[in-house]
């Protein structure tokens, strides 16, 4: 069944912290979509498709989203790159292999692929920046946009069944595309960047500002701006939703750590559990995790790698480890200051061996 908007957001809670803005575009959208599918033309009325455009930093869940969404309607989901798409005639993908990719992910039933949703990722990196550049060919940019067109408003295409092979025998299937949801994302760096240079030369407003007028400083952002950024009008008119999304603050990256239904955290109290090991972090190891992770600038995609980090060293060691019964996870050990804490079964034998763990560590 077609889930209302706010049951959608609901899904994306269990997979995506914060966001809540971009989370209600994005269940509008969607929603809208699937009526769409269901009924193109209403009352001689044409329902147009709405696509839609995530703006964020890197991190801050938009290749998440987009999957999540197809998650929540069980449909087919691809994610291509637009830095990997070229005009015909160039080395690289065509903008028919993102849909070979669906076509793939619905296990090759084009009914189902059509229905589907497709995350274009860095669509920022294929703006043209021409204005300021002297270059002769354009060798990604604009012809990537002009090829992205047709598919972005529903068109029939020739479609590779099996990958992109580029030699003529490859089998290739119509696709219609018309039905097909596409996201694009984008960090789109320095977009606003003269905004904060503006405001620092404003006078200094007297008096109070109320909240709600602080909230609309900051305005939405525009096709227009899109456009001087690079994208071309009719690309920009065929993606008529945009949701920003914000960079995550340290608090939101604890919550990543530990919330969401397949958190980084979950798994490896699993993994751990398996070995019949207990394994608990500390409110300040989550913080200090977190930190690290801001320090880096990397968002909620480097948190993963900095855990692999932490939990290498035990990871290595504990299967080995007999009567163990838990792993306490420190401030401290993340900070290379003491051993992991370790807790024995008390009819145990052995001898504990902590420091193992810390000397492995400093190696």
């Amino acid at each position: 069944g077609l889930s209302v908007p706010i049951k959608i957001k609901e899904h994306l809670d269990d997979y995506v912290i914060g966001q809540v803005e971009a989370k209600k575009v994005l269940a509008v959208a969607l929603y809208n979509h699937y009526k769409r599918i269901d009924k193109p033309v209403v009352k001689n009325v044409e329902i147009e498709k709405s696509n839609i455009m995530l703006i964020g930093p890197t991190g801050s869940g938009k290749t998440l989203l987009a999957k999540s969404l197809a998650r929540i309607m069980d449909v087919p989901f691809a994610v291509a790159d637009a830095t990997a798409l070229t005009e015909a005639g160039y080395v690289g993908e065509d903008v028919e292999s993102i849909l070979s990719r669906l076509l793939a992910a619905a296990d090759y039933d084009l009914e189902k692929a059509k229905r589907g949703i497709v995350y274009i990722d860095e669509i920022d990196k294929i703006a043209n920046k021409s204005e300021s550049s002297t270059s002769g060919r354009d060798v990604s940019g604009e012809g990537v946009q002009q090829g992205l067109l047709k598919i972005l408003e529903g068109a029939e295409v020739y479609v590779p069944v099996k990958g992109s092979r580029k030699n003529s025998s490859a089998e290739t299937i119509l696709f219609d595309t018309t039905h097909v949801l596409f996201i694009c994302g984008g960090a789109f760096v320095g977009l606003r960047e003269d905004d904060s240079v503006k405001k620092s030369k404003k006078a200094p407003k007297m008096g109070f500002l109320k909240k709600e007028d602080a909230a609309a400083e900051r305005k939405a952002i525009e096709a227009k701006e899109l456009i001087s950024f690079g994208l071309i009008p009719e690309f920009i008119g065929r993606i008529p939703v945009i949701a920003e999304l914000n960079k995550l603050s340290k608090e939101d990256l604890i919550r990543v750590l530990k919330e969401p239904k397949n958190a980084i955290i979950k798994q490896y109290e699993i993994l751990f559990e398996l070995d019949g090991v207990e394994l608990e972090f500390t409110d300040e190891a989550l913080e200090k995790i977190a930190e690290i992770a801001v320090e880096k600038d990397v968002g909620a995609r480097g948190l993963r790698g900095i855990i692999e980090n932490i939990m290498l060293p035990l990871q290595y060691i504990i299967p080995s480890e007999n009567n163990l019964e838990k792993c306490r996870i420190t401030k401290e050990y993340i900070d290379k200051e003491s051993d992991v804490e370790l807790k024995y079964n008390e009819n145990s034998t052995e001898e504990p061996t902590k420091e193992i763990v810390f000397k492995k560590m400093a190696n």
